[in-house]
C-alpha cells in the first residue's frame, strides 16, 4: 500500500497475500447475496470524505479497518482517519459499537489528554472517523526508548490516565478498555502530551447502573467484569494494572492459560516482593494495592487516587531509575503483544465469507417455523439432523451461551457469532494456517527476513530490525535462529492468548456469554463449548 491513497472507501482493504483455506467443506457453504449496506452513525458530516480530505500513509490496522494519516484539502492540516469497513461489521453488536463510539467522542469535552474528535463520514462501504493526529508512539514504546525510566515518570503517566477516567465518569461514560496501547503521544518530543485515543468499548452510564457484558483486554479486566456485575470502578482497576506494569515491567496477574489468568484476577494476590519492588517507595505500593482492591465498593475513586500523597507530590518523587530490567520487561511485553495481535488479525481477516454464509444457511435449515429464532426444540432437532445429537442440558447451555437478549432463543446473528468464535478456538488448523502466512518460503520455519516482510506494514514504533530480533529471541525457544510451528504454537497458547483486539474480544465474548465457557465453568464443562465446532464440520479431537 503506497503513501498516497486516493479512495480508501472505494477499494476494499487489501487482502493478505496468503488467503487462508476454508476450515471445512459443507453442503451449506454455497454463496449468497450479501445484505444491503447498513446505516451506522447518527448525523454524519457527509457521504464523500474525499471532497474534503486527501489520504496519506497507513498509521495502524485493526480488526474492522485501517487508520490513515489524512490532510484537509483547504487548510492542509493533518489528521488521523479511522476507516471502518462495513463488510467487517457482521452483527448488530458491531454496528452499535461503532455508533456508540462516535456518540461518546462527540459527547466528551475537549481535554488535553483525550484525542479530539473532528467529524465523521459514512458511505456505502465504510465509516470514517476524523480525529486529532498523534504520531509520538504508544505509551510503552516511549518508556522503552528512555534511557532513564523512573518512579516519578510512572507517577506522571498514572496521573494523566486517572484524569482521563475522571473526565469520562463526570460525563457519564465508562471507558472499559484502559490499556497502554490506547494511549499515544502527540509527537516525538519529550514534552509531548499523552492522549487517550480509543473509545470503541466505552459506554454511557447513569449513577448506580451496573453492566454484565464482558468487554476489554483480559490483563486489565477487573474481577467484577468476570463476575458480570460492574460499574465505573473498573476503570480505576485497569489504571492500577497499568501502574503496576509501569513500576515493575510485568502484569500483576499472570498464568500460562486464560483460565489461570482469570483465576489470578479473581484471587487478586499482588506480588510486591520480587525485584524491583524492594526499591519502590511505600507510597507507590500503597496506591497500587488501593487501586487493585478486588472489592469495587472499597476501591479508590478517581478523586481519591488523585488526592493520594504519591500523586499529589509527584513532582517531588525521587527521580532514581527503576533499572534496566524493568524497561526490558516492558519492552518484551509490548513487542510480543504486537506480534500476537498481528497473528490474530491474520486469522480474523481471512475467515472466508462463504463459511459465514454457510452457517447462516445452516441456521435457516434449523429454523423450521421460519420466525428468525431457534427454539430449544429447533436447535436440538437441528443438531440431530446434522449428526451431532446432544443431551437436553447441553442444548440448553448452548442457548444460554448464545442468547444475548434473554429471549430464550437464538437469532441468526447470535448463532453465527457463537459458531465462528468456537470454530476459531476449537481447531488448531487455523493456527497452522496463520503460521503459513508468516512462513513465506514454506520450509516449516519463520525466519527473520520473513518476519520482517510480514510485519512491514505494522507501525511498531521502534527500530524495525531491533523489533524483529527481540521477537525472535522471545519466540525461538531452541535458539536455532528461526521459529518452528511448535514454537509458534507455544507462543500463541501461552498466557498472552487473551491479548487480542478488544473489540473482537468484546464481539465474540460479550454478546453471547462465551466467557462463561472460557472462565466461568469447570474444565469438564468447557468440553461442551468445543462441541459447537462440529456444527461446521470442523470436529473436535
Amino acid at each position: 500500500m503506497g503513501n498516497c491513497i486516493s479512495a480508501p472507501g472505494k477499494a476494499r482493504l487489501k487482502k493478505l497475500s496468503k488467503d487462508l483455506k476454508p476450515l471445512a467443506e459443507s453442503e451449506f457453504d454455497s454463496p449468497r447475496k450479501p445484505p444491503p449496506p447498513v446505516s451506522v452513525i447518527n448525523n454524519p458530516s457527509g457521504h464523500d470524505i474525499l471532497s474534503n480530505y486527501r489520504f496519506g500513509k497507513e498509521l495502524g490496522r485493526g480488526e474492522f479497518g485501517v487508520t490513515y494519516k489524512c490532510f484537509h484539502l483547504e487548510t492542509g492540516d493533518a489528521f488521523a482517519c479511522k476507516t471502518i469497513s462495513k463488510s467487517k461489521l457482521r452483527t448488530q453488536i458491531d454496528v452499535e459499537d461503532v455508533r456508540r463510539e462516535v456518540d461518546i467522542m462527540r459527547h466528551l469535552p475537549r481535554h488535553p489528554n483525550i484525542v479530539s474528535f473532528k467529524e465523521a463520514y459514512e458511505d456505502n462501504e465504510a465509516v470514517y472517523l476524523v480525529m486529532e493526529l498523534c504520531e509520538g508512539g504508544e505509551l510503552f514504546d516511549r518508556i522503552v526508548t528512555y534511557g532513564h525510566y523512573t518512579e516519578r515518570a510512572a507517577a506522571t503517566v498514572t496521573k494523566t490516565i486517572i484524569e482521563v477516567c475522571q473526565v469520562c465518569h463526570e460525563h457519564g461514560v465508562i471507558h472499559r478498555d484502559l490499556k497502554p496501547e490506547n494511549f499515544l503521544f502527540t509527537d516525538g518530543s519529550e514534552t509531548a502530551q499523552l492522549k487517550a485515543i480509543d473509545f470503541g468499548l466505552s459506554i454511557f452510564y447513569e449513577c448506580g447502573q451496573q453492566f454484565s457484558e464482558i468487554v476489554g483486554s483480559p490483563y486489565y479486566m477487573a474481577p467484577e467484569v468476570l463476575r458480570r456485575d460492574y460499574g465505573p470502578e473498573v476503570d480505576v482497576w485497569s489504571a492500577g494494572v497499568i501502574l503496576y506494569i509501569l513500576l515493575c515491567g510485568v502484569p500483576p496477574f499472570w498464568a500460562e492459560t486464560e483460565e489461570g489468568i482469570a483465576r489470578a484476577i479473581i484471587r487478586a494476590n499482588i506480588d510486591l516482593e520480587r525485584d524491583p519492588w524492594p526499591k519502590i517507595s511505600e507510597e507507590a505500593k500503597d496506591l497500587v494495592t488501593s487501586m487493585l482492591d478486588p472489592n469495587p465498593y472499597s476501591r479508590m475513586t478517581t478523586q481519591e487516587v488523585l488526592e493520594h500523597t504519591w500523586l499529589k507530590n509527584s513532582n517531588h518523587i525521587r527521580n532514581v531509575s527503576l533499572g534496566l530490567n524493568v524497561r526490558t520487561r516492558i519492552k518484551q511485553f509490548s513487542l510480543m503483544n504486537k506480534f500476537k495481535k498481528k497473528v490474530l488479525r491474520v486469522v480474523a481477516d481471512n475467515l472466508p465469507d462463504e463459511q459465514i454464509d454457510g452457517i447462516r444457511q445452516m441456521f435457516d435449515m434449523m429454523d423450521t417455523d421460519k420466525n428468525g429464532n431457534l427454539s430449544f426444540e429447533e436447535l436440538k432437532e437441528g443438531l440431530h439432523k446434522i449428526g451431532h445429537p446432544m443431551p437436553d442440558p447441553d442444548v440448553q447451555m448452548l442457548i444460554d451461551a448464545a442468547d444475548l437478549d434473554g429471549s430464550g432463543t437464538i437469532d441468526c446473528e447470535e448463532f453465527v457469532t457463537l459458531t465462528i468464535h468456537m470454530r476459531k478456538i476449537g481447531n488448531d488448523e487455523i493456527l497452522f494456517q496463520a503460521f503459513r502466512f508468516f512462513d513465506r518460503n514454506e520450509n516449516g520455519y519463520i525466519e527473520p527476513d520473513e518476519l520482517r516482510e510480514t510485519m512491514v506494514d505494522d507501525n511498531l514504533g521502534l527500530n524495525n530490525d531491533q523489533v524483529i530480533q527481540d521477537i525472535m529471541v522471545d519466540a525461538d525457544l531452541d535458539k536455532d535462529g528461526r521459529i518452528s510451528y511448535d514454537e509458534f504454537k507455544a507462543m500463541m497458547k501461552a498466557g498472552m492468548d487473551w491479548k487480542m483486539s478488544s473489540r473482537q474480544y468484546s464481539r465474540e465474548a460479550n454478546g453471547n456469554g462465551i466467557m462463561r465457557f472460557e472462565i466461568g465453568l469447570p474444565l469438564e464443562k468447557k468440553e461442551l463449548a468445543y462441541k459447537i465446532t462440529t456444527l461446521t464440520g470442523d470436529g473436535y479431537p
